[in-house]
């Protein structure tokens, strides 16, 4: 009895921008970036010019993002800690239905 093999699914290459992009994403969601907010990204030998460039402009173009040129290269992201009303907790007005009573 042989065994069906599944087609190859077609892999698909991740651009330059959006390796750079998912890299840079990963690094400044890491549990210890979170926690320090801040992170420094270093730029590798595989990042061309245009897609360094543009990935920085995004991140100066957010306001919540401060954005840090090292003299090494490298680029340090810092942000404040967001405030966030937990769900829940805010205060809730309630005023009791006056009724009269059945008697």
């Amino acid at each position: 009895m042989a065994k069906k093999q599944a087609a190859p699914a077609a892999r698909q290459d991740m651009s330059g921008i959006e390796r750079l992009a998912l890299r840079v994403s990963s690094m400044i969601n890491h549990p210890v970036a979170q926690a320090q907010r801040w992170v420094t990204i270093h730029r590798l030998d595989t990042d061309g010019d245009r897609e360094w460039d543009e990935v920085l402009g995004v991140i100066a173009d957010t306001d919540e993002l401060e954005l840090t040129l090292n003299d090494d290269g490298s680029v340090t992201v810092r942000w404040e800690q967001q405030e966030v009303e937990p769900v829940g907790r805010g205060e809730v007005e309630f005023e009791p239905e006056e009724e009269t009573a059945p008697f």
